[in-house]
């Protein structure tokens, strides 16, 4: 399985995705390809994509965890590691009494 979750695409690259991926919503990109056709992806996304473009790839992969996150350009969210499993650090939104 692959996702993809770009700040913005070149409008080429967005074409190219939608042939192996559904869109549920806009620059969310999913996929079931095999390990082989994600590894050809992600280096195309590598290859295609401006740092501008902020992308951020979930990629299944057979030894542990599981995945591999990477990303390229400024992505808007942040990576950390812990024990060895890369995690997305989300900003907590604090709830005021009113």
């Amino acid at each position: 399985m692959l996702v993809v979750i770009a700040n913005d695409l070149p409008p080429a690259v967005r074409g190219r995705m939608k042939l192996w991926f559904i869109e549920p919503k806009p620059n969310v990109f999913i996929s079931g390809v095999k390990d082989n056709v994600a590894r050809k992806v992600v280096a195309y996304l590598y290859k295609h994509c401006p740092a501008d473009s902020g992308v951020m790839v979930f990629r299944r992969i057979p030894e542990t965890p599981g995945y591999d996150i990477s990303g390229i350009g400024d992505t808007k969210r942040n990576l950390t590691e812990i024990s060895g499993l890369q995690l997305v650090v989300e900003k907590q939104n604090s709830l005021c009494d009113s």
